[in-house]
């Protein structure tokens, strides 16, 4: 099998090192050389990739309008899985299918990452306490899949996680990108200014994620924006309810609307039976 991934950042080049790890052959693509030279001086991939059209599995590893117009404008060899890694699913599938293709698509989401982007930052075991999420529906090819299904596996990932495009969508704007826009809203507070020696745990959990790539996350906001919008708005009813109960000095509310979420985490945590989600332990 011969494989080629598209797109050397933090994730692509993880994607290469955990394959290689498991003794695949892996070719890199990227649009500007220097991340290519650096795979190949640190031997994060065999060989600088050729024809699209050579390989049997390419992973494409950008973001979703570079994945679009990468997929748009390349040849593929007959048959080849054509996997992109983008952290929006529902958009891709939809640009993948406005036309026939003679490739097999299949969409992933690794659910790891870093503050920090660039191939320098890859790491081989990256995805090893990671679940990576694979969607799919009724046009998705039963061997594509099992053979995703494997790679996802060889590359150390402890789950895989599988769904349709449209359930990844609602859950990621949930899990990840309202946590990303929490985050960057509240270090706009003033009082951010002098706030050393006055942190502990809490604050570096809530403000971890602030500093993120304004281009990358922009794009996948809009994205998915309706399902974002609902649930922004859910947590503005929930945190003007916790503020209408400190403003009235309600003791007895306050308690009442701390305990409703603390409840509702934990009842949360618990895996609910879902016919449209499974998941699987790969170790």
């Amino acid at each position: 099998m011969k494989i080629c991934v598209a797109g050397l950042g933090i994730i692509g080049g993880t994607i290469c090192m955990s394959l290689k790890r498991a003794g695949y052959e892996i070719y890199g693509f990227n649009r500007s050389p220097e991340p290519v030279r650096y795979a190949l001086e640190n031997k994060i991939i065999d060989g600088c990739a050729g024809s699209m059209q050579e390989y049997d599995v390419v992973f494409v590893a950008l973001p979703p309008e570079a994945t679009v117009k990468f997929i748009n404008g390349t040849n593929f060899k007959d048959g080849a899985i054509v996997a992109d890694i983008c952290g929006v699913k529902q958009y891709i599938r939809d640009e993948v299918y406005k036309t026939p293709r003679n490739f097999l698509y299949v969409g992933c989401h690794p659910m790891a990452g870093k503050e920090v982007s660039g191939i320098q930052n890859a790491c081989a075991d990256l995805f090893d306490r990671a679940s990576m999420v694979i969607t799919s529906d009724k046009t998705t090819d039963i061997n594509a899949l099992e053979i995703v299904r494997t790679l996802t596996k060889d590359m150390g990932f402890k789950y895989i996680v599988e769904c349709s495009a449209e359930i990844h969508d609602k859950k990621i704007a949930y899990t990840s990108q309202l946590a990303h826009i929490v985050s960057n809203a509240y270090v706009k507070d003033d009082q951010i200014d002098g706030c050393i020696g006055f942190t502990g745990g809490s604050f570096q959990d809530m403000t971890r994620i602030a500093g993120v790539d304004e281009e990358v996350w922009a794009s996948l906001y809009l994205l998915n924006s309706q399902n974002l919008i609902n649930n922004i708005d859910c947590l503005i009813s929930s945190l003007t309810e916790i503020k209408e109960r400190i403003e009235r000095g309600d003791s007895d509310g306050l308690k009442n609307v701390l305990r409703e979420g603390r409840q509702r985490f934990d009842s949360g945590k618990k895996t609910a039976d879902r016919q449209d989600i499974t998941v699987k332990k790969l170790k």
